[in-house]
């Protein structure tokens, strides 16, 4: 598709030429033109220039590469093809991962201190000193990343197609987070979202059980209230069932609406798990995870909805268990540890 020379588009056109060529002067004057129009772009500019600008993410200088990144998950956000942009954007994610890795154990070695907090232009010479260049800017760009990648891991077929590598991203992002005890919380529940995941539910007043199947859940408050309209409001327990609002709020209908806790979420150890929690946190009992519903402790509101506004989510009953199959599992869980004596 042609563009005129101005606009977006146009901006779009001698940044991808400039980068090919390592034109490093005409490369930057578009660079800046990319951010001055981007705002204007029409949506027939935003859909094809996405998926080019991810296409040369990786010949771009560092420096500018997140940005051009961010970009990239903004075209993503208002309707560029996600899956075609997503192979730029993650590998790029992944050097700044491994990146920042590299600058926090040397930030530690070099005599440590607070780590420097990265702002709109570029590390220092003290900061890349102590690291080198490559390694202070993984760190100097990894929440431009965050942004850029969350946006493309909003979309369930990019989780799919990343597969193993997510788990590498999350290994490398959780080496940075504990060396440098920085939270990138966003790229971390993104990298743990299960999509079409088994899920066991024990719930103990009953002494029911229920077999279900979430995907793109983002936090256990949306899952806890994904659970309440399933199993309460399905009339299959008793308790406080979510009106259709709090419901759809969490699945795909934008904006929140306030509502109030329905269980205690156990683990079969006896342990809480916390709403702030995700459902990657729920143990795996015998190839699925296994949860029990213990009665709420306390009264708790909150605003119902999603952790990733963009990611559609559910939660979906396939089955109550039977009698003799409930009891199996109860068998494999312990007392809340918290329980009343």
């Amino acid at each position: 598709m042609i563009f005129g020379k101005t606009g977006f588009g146009g901006a779009v056109a001698d940044f991808e030429a400039a980068v090919v060529a390592q034109d490093a002067k005409r490369s930057g004057k578009a660079f800046v033109r990319l951010q001055e129009t981007f705002g204007q772009a029409r949506e027939a500019e935003l859909l094809d220039g996405g998926p080019r600008l991810a296409a040369v993410l990786e010949e771009v200088p560092p420096g500018p590469r997140a940005v051009v990144a961010v970009l990239v998950g903004a075209c993503v956000e208002r309707g560029a093809d996600a899956e075609r942009c997503a192979p730029g954007v993650l590998a790029g994610l992944r050097t700044a991962l491994e990146g920042a890795e590299a600058f926090a154990g040397a930030w530690r070695a070099t005599g440590g201190g607070e780590f420097p907090v990265p702002d709109a232009g570029e590390p220092g010479e003290e900061i890349v000193g102590r690291a080198g260049f490559d390694a202070a800017v993984g760190w100097w760009t990894l929440r431009q990343w965050e942004m850029a990648a969350v946006a493309l891991l909003n979309h369930r077929a990019v989780r799919g197609r990343a597969g193993e590598d997510r788990r590498e991203l999350l290994r490398l992002l959780t080496t940075v987070e504990e060396t440098s005890g920085q939270q990138f919380r966003s790229l971390g529940y993104a990298l743990q979202v299960l999509d079409d995941e088994p899920l066991v539910v024990l719930h103990r007043t009953s002494g029911t059980g229920y077999a279900l199947r979430f995907f793109g859940v983002g936090d256990n408050f949306q899952l806890h209230t994904l659970l309440a309209d399933a199993l309460i409001g399905g009339g299959h327990v008793e308790g406080y069932a979510p009106s259709s609002q709090e419901a759809a709020v969490c699945r795909e209908t934008p904006g929140q609406v306030d509502t109030v806790g329905s269980f205690d979420l156990t683990a079969p150890d006896g342990g809480r798990l916390w709403n702030e929690g995700a459902p990657a946190d729920i143990p795996v009992v015998d190839g699925v995870r296994l949860l029990v519903l213990d009665e709420p402790s306390y009264r708790r509101s909150w605003p119902a909805g999603r952790f990733f506004p963009g990611m559609r989510g559910d939660v979906i009953l396939e089955r109550a268990l039977e009698q003799e199959e409930t009891e199996r599992w109860f068998a494999l869980v312990s007392p809340a540890k918290d329980a009343p004596a």
